[in-house]
């Protein structure tokens, strides 16, 4: 995975987060609930919005169904070779560690290769990391707008051999119900951050 999209996402993310931070600025941190929890510099954002995809069971799906709980949302590809593997797993060793302390976080994988990733083989993928995780795939349409609410960049080469890669952000987002976009972990987080941060951002909330 090239660091060139790892730096995009962070620039898009600062970018779409820039009039929360703002007014963060202009009002003093009391403005933000979350204040204490945050240690990037992102906070908020219009980042996250509705989306309509397809469960491991081939259902219709929506964001409303998905993300009734806090969830921590990663875009990837079943057949990555390097990153998706690692960042879920670490996920899913977050939300393990969560549920140790009562807190109910859903571990959330978004295809961005729905021509591999088909209903059938997200759920073998997403049983190696937890039972607990939801895999999501969908038409090359619902894919692209879901990643352009994520603020996510993905691109899918147009000439692809068997084993072809697929460039893309590897944020994870911490989403919560009735707040949306909370904050997101870069991929040098770890579990036990990622548990910490989120464990904040639910007692604040």
């Amino acid at each position: 995975m090239s660091k060139f999209y790892v730096i995009a996402g962070a620039l898009i993310l600062a970018a779409a987060a820039g009039g929360p931070l703002l007014y963060a600025g202009l009002h003093g941190k009391s403005a933000d609930r979350f204040a204490d929890c945050r240690t990037g510099a992102v906070a908020g954002g219009q980042i996250g919005g509705p989306f309509s995809l397809i469960d491991t069971k081939g259902n219709a799906v929506t964001d409303a169904q998905v993300l009734k709980k806090p969830a921590l949302v990663y875009f990837g590809y079943a057949s990555c070779p390097d990153v998706c593997p690692l960042d879920n797993a670490r996920n899913a060793s977050a939300a393990d560690l969560l549920a140790k302390r009562g807190l109910d976080v859903t571990p959330v994988f978004i295809s961005v290769d729905p021509t591999r990733d088909t209903p059938a083989v997200l759920a073998d993928y997403a049983s190696n990391f937890s039972d607990k995780m939801i895999a999501l795939t969908g038409t090359e349409a619902q894919i692209a707008a879901a990643a352009k609410a994520y603020k996510v960049y993905y691109q899918v080469p147009q000439k692809r051999d068997p084993g072809y890669t697929v460039d893309h952000t590897t944020m994870t987002y911490l989403m919560l119900p009735g707040t949306g976009f909370a904050d997101f972990f870069q991929r040098d987080a770890t579990a036990e951050e990622i548990a910490d941060r989120t464990a904040c951002f639910l007692k604040a909330s």
